[in-house]
């Protein structure tokens, strides 16, 4: 918790850092989907240039990152605190387990056509599989959104207010710069 200037208390919420991320990723995806729509020509237009190397940066540098996040902060405290077999705790439980299959799924959709948006990254002029590409972003705008919908909303609601402490505790340690010293 900080106090405001107002002296007004608020808390920090986690779950935010999470629904903050997912802004990037549907811009990133929605990106995706128009280039799954765009003639390539050789050479290589810059715009479609730049829009795949930005693509490429950002799944290596972010929706990679964002998927360990979520399984190994969120969905383990969303776990620990869904132990008391409530209808619930057993929604978020299968909840988890679809996401996580989503995450191997989309990052495997990824594998496929990364080192085309790669080329075009370099201004390569190459045979972007156009359908695999749109059906990648559609599925990710709706994991997106089951996510920011369905998830955690019910997510919130188990954490509770110890729950969610925790996990802004585990998403800070995980963030912070903390230098262990080595001793002899």
């Amino acid at each position: 918790m900080k106090n405001d200037s107002d002296n007004t208390v608020t808390t920090i919420d986690p779950l935010m850092d999470f629904s903050n991320c997912h802004v990037g990723i549907i811009k990133n995806f929605e990106r995706l989907l128009a280039l799954s729509n765009t003639t390539i020509e050789s050479p290589v237009q810059p715009e479609v240039k730049l829009s795949a190397k930005a693509l490429h940066d950002f799944f290596r540098d972010v929706v990679l990152e964002h998927h360990q996040e979520e399984e190994k902060e969120l969905f383990s405290e969303v776990t620990d605190s869904a132990r008391d077999g409530s209808l619930e705790s057993l929604k978020a439980l299968s909840m988890i387990k679809q996401l996580t299959d989503e995450h191997r799924s989309l990052e495997a959709q990824w594998a496929a056509i990364e080192s085309d948006i790669k080329s075009l990254a370099k201004g390569k002029s190459v045979s972007l599989d156009k359908e695999a590409a749109a059906k990648l972003a559609k599925e990710y705008l709706a994991h997106a959104n089951f996510e920011e919908q369905a998830f955690l909303p019910l997510s919130a609601q188990l954490l509770g207010e110890r729950g969610l402490s925790s996990l802004g505790l585990s998403l800070h340690m995980r963030h912070a710069d903390v230098g262990i010293p080595f001793y002899i």
